[in-house]
């Protein structure tokens, strides 16, 4: 008697939980766009993109005349280098040798200075879309958003999940 008795409390607790999870997930919500696309899409993010190419192509002009002044220095020692007494050798060596050095941590340094201002540029943009999208969530009551470039979920339940994308697209235009 007492074993049927626990037999029908879990299977009671059993039905309750399986009612209960029935009924979360029907109030469940979430909304789903392409973090990029909604990115790409602001009016501003055509200015930061021109704004970086500019600062892209200023870094590339100076890498170049750096590049062809070793290149002039590179031809001149090799022009002379049989001529030159060995002290005078061994300094133009050396001084290519230090523009050459010179020229790498150039090239480095180009490349986190153009990473940095890149997020400069962008980070007021996606403070505004991660605002805008907290407003939404908050006003259609989601318990998140996803982001669908992620790829992590190879499947979104539409009739528990909202494409949220032309709402934002739409929003971001005012």
């Amino acid at each position: 008697m007492m074993k049927i008795r626990r037999f029908l409390l879990v299977i009671s607790a059993l039905l309750a939980l399986q009612t209960f999870a029935q009924e979360s997930t029907s109030i469940f919500r979430f909304g789903y766009l392409s973090y990029e696309t909604a990115l790409k899409s602001m009016p501003d993010y055509a200015i930061a993109e021109q704004q970086m190419a500019d600062l892209n192509q200023q870094y590339q002009a100076e890498m170049k005349r750096v590049e062809e002044e070793f290149n002039l220095k590179y031809e001149e020692f090799l022009e002379g280098q049989r001529d030159f007494p060995r002290t005078i050798l061994q300094k133009r060596q050396t001084e290519l040798q230090q523009l050459m050095e010179q020229n790498i941590a150039f090239k480095e340094q180009s490349r986190e200075e153009l990473a940095q201002a890149r997020k400069q540029a962008f980070a007021p943009l996606k403070i505004r879309l991660i605002e805008l999208l907290g407003q939404i969530g908050r006003e259609r009551g989601f318990a998140f958003i996803y982001d669908t470039d992620t790829k992590a979920l190879p499947f979104i339940n539409p009739a528990q999940g909202e494409d949220i994308s032309e709402l934002v697209n739409s929003l971001l235009q005012k």
